[in-house]
């Protein structure tokens, strides 16, 4: 067995637990070593993070994307999960959508602690689809799918829209166009997870302005500082509590150059 570069199980155990009340099992921990590795061996030829550094990996990528989602599945419905992985099926699996996954985050950490649910993870960058593909095997992941498409594209084909439960976008666009990009691919009573850095008052009132036509609202903005830098990130909570007009989202480029009005 290769030796671990990651931060170990032990070493984090106790950090895993007291911020997500959750910790990865021994076969969990492996898999996130085995994408890292993948990360940077892909790194070489493709340029998928500029996190590549074992103890910042972990907190930037692994920790802080499963982060996003430890409100919604309790460390009792995970291990159910991981407990019924073998008589579980797609359509009573949790549907999620990672929009501009990029290297596959925060889409592949879930995929690898929710065994029961469907991941699928779009990017526009047609290499970045490619390397998700060939690693996917490596991971051993059944539960997840790529398209390689723009999400406006995507939001606007009946295959796709209001079929999710969950959908993800982390370091994607301002707060207002995310939830352009989300809200029409959620079932109603999905939820929508923005994952930022900084956020601001006038980002807040943007996004309560949107979601009301987009058919949502602004369930939760959860601040947080992460266990080793001590930075400071938000979480923003979208549910979708109504239809979507047909209209959004609008056509490529125009929710990040033109506010819903």
């Amino acid at each position: 067995m290769e030796k671990s570069i990651l931060p170990s199980l032990s070493q984090l155990a106790h950090i895993w637990q007291e911020t997500l009340k959750w910790q990865p099992t021994s076969e969990q921990q492996e898999k996130f070593e085995r994408l890292y590795r993948l990360i940077l061996e892909g790194n070489r030829q493709l340029n998928l993070t500029r996190i590549t550094e074992p103890q910042e990996f972990w907190e930037k990528h692994l920790w802080d994307s499963l982060r996003g989602l430890a409100p919604i599945l309790s460390a009792e419905e995970i291990q159910q999960s991981q407990e019924n992985s073998q008589t579980s099926t797609q359509t009573s699996a949790t549907r999620i959508i990672d929009i501009g996954t990029g290297a596959g985050f925060p889409g592949i950490p879930a995929a690898i602690v929710i065994s029961d649910c469907m991941v699928t993870l779009v990017d526009s960058t047609h290499k970045k689809v490619t390397f998700i593909n060939n690693i996917i095997p490596h991971l051993e992941l059944a539960n997840v799918e790529t398209i390689a498409s723009r999400i406006e594209e995507i939001g606007q084909n009946n295959q796709y829209r209001e079929v999710y439960d969950i959908a993800t976008l982390r370091a994607v666009a301002a707060g207002s166009a995310c939830a352009e990009y989300a809200l029409p691919l959620l079932k109603k009573g999905g939820l929508g997870i923005i994952y930022r850095g900084n956020w601001t008052k006038e980002e807040h009132i943007d996004l309560e302005k949107a979601v009301k036509i987009l058919g949502g609202t602004i369930e939760c903005v959860e601040r947080f500082t992460t266990p080793l830098s001590k930075s400071i990130r938000h979480c923003l909570y979208l549910r979708k509590i109504g239809p979507t007009p047909m209209k959004f989202p609008r056509p490529a480029g125009v929710p990040t150059h033109k506010a819903i009005a």
